[in-house]
């Protein structure tokens, strides 16, 4: 673009077309059938139509601007042969005004030719909205982010009173600061602050996070690399946690012990599209770290990138569906599999322990004229659990054997209340089952844990797509002695999110 404003704009329609051609020639495969070939050249007027209307638009503007520049000319002649009155002439205020206006649309030339007048917020590569900024600015710098606060009333305050206090949070403010080399290396980072504050060393009270860093190398659309600290492919939530794409203020409790939530590892691996509608992300990573793992999972075993033990690796890999014959139906699985001593730990004969670990998981989605439906189950298994056990001894034993799943309901009923807005209002239902200890090794009873049932409901309004109010109300019901330090209560929460 900044190389055609040495140019006369029809050379440069010219030039970007002839340039949209190549591109579009040398991009797809050779077309097998007339109707492949007539959906391309379809295509290719598309681009020749945009290329015409912008290319248009911005000689009107540069026309507008040459008319002023003509008129300051005159302006300023006849300001120099108009006589003076008390040191001023009768043409000053004329001047300004015109070299205002001048100054104006320069800016306004500038900006269209420059800056886009709207940002797409659509999901790219297994990512958030706006984490997907990156992938679509032409070159540089890409800024993005999201943020959510609520307020938490234990409306039913049972067990330890010091974990149910009602709390008002700043739960998470998060910066995506993103760099794109050229067409085909692409640096994504994701920057968090959580609760308000660093929390000086407590990490409940707040911490800042690099929740992912990757470089991706966008080679093919089958076959695409990403290498750096990425997040595990599993789930709903883990990927794709912005708050406007998900229901609730707090994110799904089986998305948060079953499956870890924000887990992240470092690793390389592929992902892209195999065939029209089939995605896949397959990496290896550093395994887990099984001596931090606990009755109530194995979120604390992640490495998080901050020197991660790494003897021990693990494989994730996830396949997504979205078949154009059911539009707006997603289904999908995932799994991590791999070792989790990490040479910390040996049996009663001084050999080392293998601690694999292997979790397993099933998800479908199904939007379809503003009904929203949702389901997802997990289920993990970890070997020699014996020898984990007598760690946390104080705590129970931890789980050989642990699953959840939930369901949830949501219908957009803005288009009933008011037909002409563009705003959106949903009331969502959602029904959870997990178990962190749902087996244990031969010989250990089951103690505590987290065994619950959880019936929610709650209501999402966006009065624009960037922003989220939310208030919802859970009844949970545990079926066993709730561990020290997790707070157990029905709860109302009222909340806000926003993206951008």
């Amino acid at each position: 673009m900044i190389i055609c404003k040495q140019f006369k704009p029809s050379a440069c329609l010219a030039g970007a077309i002839s340039l949209a051609l190549g591109s579009a020639d040398a991009a797809p495969p050779i077309p097998n059938t007339m109707e492949e070939m007539w959906k391309i050249v379809q295509q290719q007027q598309k681009e020749i139509e945009a290329l015409k209307a912008k290319t248009a638009q911005n000689e009107a503007l540069q026309q507008e601007v040459n008319t002023l520049k003509e008129q300051q000319k005159t302006t300023l002649v006849a300001v120099h042969s108009a006589p003076a009155v008390n040191g001023k002439t009768g043409q000053n205020g004329e001047l300004e005004r015109k070299t205002d206006v001048l100054a104006t649309e320069v800016e306004r030339l500038k900006t269209q030719l420059f800056i886009p007048e709207s940002r797409e917020y659509k999901s790219q590569y297994g990512l958030g909205p706006a984490a997907s900024n990156v992938y679509r600015v032409n070159r540089g710098i890409s800024i993005g982010g999201y943020g959510e606060a609520m307020y938490t009333n234990y409306a039913d305050p049972r067990g330890d009173s010091a974990t149910n206090k009602d709390t008002a949070d700043l739960e998470r403010a998060v910066i995506y600061l993103g760099y794109k080399f050229n067409d085909w290396i692409v640096l994504n980072n994701e920057f968090e602050f959580e609760h308000a504050s660093t929390g000086e060393g407590a990490e409940e009270k707040g911490e800042i996070s690099v929740e992912f860093s990757q470089l991706d190398f966008l080679l093919n659309p089958k076959y695409n690399v990403r290498a750096g600290l990425m997040l595990m492919p599993m789930g709903f939530i883990n990927e794709m946690h912005e708050p406007t794409t998900y229901h609730g203020n707090h994110r799904p409790d089986v998305e948060r012990y079953i499956i870890p939530s924000t887990w992240r590892e470092m690793g390389a691996g592929l992902f892209g599209e195999i065939l029209p509608g089939l995605e896949y992300r397959a990496y290896a990573v550093n395994g887990l770290n099984a001596a931090n793992f606990s009755n109530i999972g194995i979120k604390e075993g992640r490495g998080g990138g901050s020197n991660a033990q790494a003897e021990d690796f693990a494989f994730t890999a996830r396949l997504d569906y979205s078949p154009n014959f059911v539009p707006g139906l997603m289904v999908g699985a995932s799994t991590f599999q791999g070792n989790s001593s990490q040479k910390n730990l040996v049996d009663f004969d001084g050999k080392g322990v293998d601690f694999y670990t292997q979790l397993y998981e099933g998800h479908l989605q199904y939007k379809y004229r503003g009904l929203e439906l949702r389901a997802l189950g997990a289920w993990s298994r970890i070997e020699n659990t014996e020898f984990l056990n007598p760690i946390i001894a104080g705590d129970g034993p931890i789980g050989k054997e642990s699953f959840g799943w939930y369901v949830e309901a949501a219908h957009d009923i803005m288009p009933f209340v008011w037909k002409e807005s563009s705003q959106y209002l949903a009331p969502f239902v959602r029904v959870e089952r997990y178990d962190t200890v749902a087996a244990v090794a031969s010989g250990f009873e089951k103690g505590s844990g987290l065994d619950r049932w959880i019936y929610q409901a709650g209501l999402s309004y966006k009065p624009i797509d960037n922003i989220v109010i939310k208030a919802d109300y859970r009844n949970i019901r545990d079926r066993k002695l709730v561990p020290a330090g997790v707070p157990f209560g029905d709860e109302f929460n009222l909340g806000f999110g926003f993206i951008y």
